[in-house]
């Protein structure tokens, strides 16, 4: 049952949430909200409670508060009909002859207008659906940390070594050794590790492993940031499979969950790391893998897919292969209190919104191929299979599609928050509004380039769809 609604608690929260934002603001600043819409286009569901109406609508891209406004009439061909011309007439069901328009036959009070408030005022109503959308992030990231535990990379183990050009003295580090301390402070874990990595001031970096001691440079002009010296360097990860991407050429070839990688070609795999070093460059090439699975050895022909990635080192873009396989996780959990839960949930929502931004720019700079953008029909097979996972994972889930709606959000399309914030700033500098036509045309544009979007992520889901039977019916 859980997984049969997991696409509407976790589609319909988030949009609620962010909505809610809205709606809450301009109820505290005072603008008149006649409309609370989950969904674009005709109504499926509608009740009315005090002044405002609750709606379903059919199209479910998203959803918006209708708020009392001079510019009823360009929003109109999109949040259902203009409240002045096609609200409720006296004899119609729902009629009130005391309520305002579109309800009843009251004018709205120009001080209940959108475009009555401050700047500041209509900012705070258009940013508080990402508020929202963030803290929602926030409170569930928070929660899971405090009910799971802290995820921990429990080994010490190195599993691969990419020396930077500005750090040669890293090849001293091997794959197979055991760092045991950091500029002498002892680690337990490689979380450890890399936190005390990432909080050492520019210089030089120790770091003590069971054969010596390796001497970095870090932070210094020419030297490699922290973060790109932890990029150079892996933590052992057994190549044990534990997701397959719907759709991807691992997928398609058979391999499954719990797989252990044996052998691609005639070179014995080891570590994950050594997977990796092997279908990287091997991009269109037919890799043939032997996979242990419920103790037999199984034959498998997998060739990667030419994928743009940067390089955390280098930070180049390079074509690389990929099989669309991720290893089983390798981290354990830690219990811990209140308050590194809310500091974990802080960090969780801001590296995963940075990913998000990430992936835009990269979508923008051609970085990340669009074929990698994912619809409704994606965000619903992902939510079955996290609500199959269990409740943490369709929590996460939860939490990563908020932060994706929060971002996306600030994204500079007419129809977005994004698009309004400039709209209105730029009316404030301007001195006046726009006409009635240029917002309109501006409406419509937005529009499009969202229903371009829709289109696009929807084809992407039912090309991976396809390619998903293909791969059944024909092995």
């Amino acid at each position: 049952m859980l997984a049969i609604l997991a696409p509407i608690i976790v589609f319909g929260l988030v949009i609620f949430v962010h909505e809610l934002g809205h709606f809450i603001a301009a109820k505290l600043t005072g603008v008149y909200a006649p409309r609370f819409s989950i969904g674009f286009g005709p109504a499926l569901f509608r009740h009315r409670r005090g002044e405002t109406e609750y709606v379903l609508a059919a199209l479910p891209l998203g959803g918006y508060v209708r708020m009392a406004s001079r510019h009823d009439a360009e929003a109109a061909f999109i949040e259902g009909g203009a409240e002045e011309t096609d609200g409720l007439k006296e004899g119609d069901v729902g009629y009130d002859p005391d309520a305002m328009k579109p309800f009843g036959p009251r004018p709205v009070p120009e001080n209940r207008w959108f475009e009555s408030k401050s700047l500041a005022a209509r900012l705070f109503i258009m940013i508080a659906g990402v508020t929202m959308n963030i803290l929602l992030a926030f409170v569930v990231l928070t929660g899971l940390a405090l009910a799971y535990g802290e995820p921990v990379i429990a080994t010490r183990v190195v599993g691969a070594v990419r020396p930077p050009a500005t750090a040669p003295t890293l090849a001293q580090l091997q794959a197979g050794d055991t760092i045991v301390a950091v500029n002498g402070a002892p680690v337990r874990t490689w979380s450890e590790m890399a936190e005390r990595v990432d909080g050492i001031a520019p210089g030089t970096v120790v770091l003590r492993t069971n054969r010596g001691e390796v001497t970095v440079p870090v932070g210094t002009p020419g030297a490699p940031t922290s973060q790109q010296l932890l990029g150079a360097v892996d933590f052992y990860i057994a190549p044990v499979i534990g997701d397959v991407l719907p759709g991807s050429p691992a997928k398609r070839a058979g391999l499954r969950v719990g797989d252990t990688i044996v052998t691609i070609g005639n070179w014995p795999v080891q570590s994950w790391s050594q997977l990796q070093e092997l279908v990287t460059p091997a991009a269109g090439t037919q890799l043939p893998f032997q996979v242990r699975r419920g103790g037999k050895l199984v034959s498998l022909t997998i060739v990667p897919e030419s994928t743009s990635q940067k390089d955390p080192v280098s930070g180049q873009v390079r074509s690389v292969g990929k099989i669309g396989a991720a290893a089983a996780d390798p981290t354990t959990r830690e219990p811990i209190g209140v308050g590194d839960a809310v500091k974990a949930g802080a960090r969780g929502t801001w590296i995963t919104a940075g990913k998000i931004v990430g992936t835009v720019r990269g979508l923008i700079t051609r970085e990340v191929s669009v074929r990698q953008l994912g619809g409704p029909i994606a965000i619903t097979r992902a939510s079955v299979a996290a609500a199959q996972s269990g409740i943490e994972s369709l929590l996460f889930l939860i939490a990563l599609l908020s932060v994706n709606v929060a971002v996306l959000n600030l994204l500079p399309i007419p129809i977005l928050d994004g698009g309004q914030i400039l709209i209105n700033i730029a009316e404030s500098v301007k001195g006046k509004p726009f006409s009635s036509r240029t917002r309109e045309n501006i409406l419509r544009f937005g529009l499009v380039a969202i229903l371009l979007i829709f289109v696009m992520s929807t084809f992407n889901d039912v090309v991976m769809g396809f390619r998903d039977i293909v791969a059944k019916l024909f092995g």
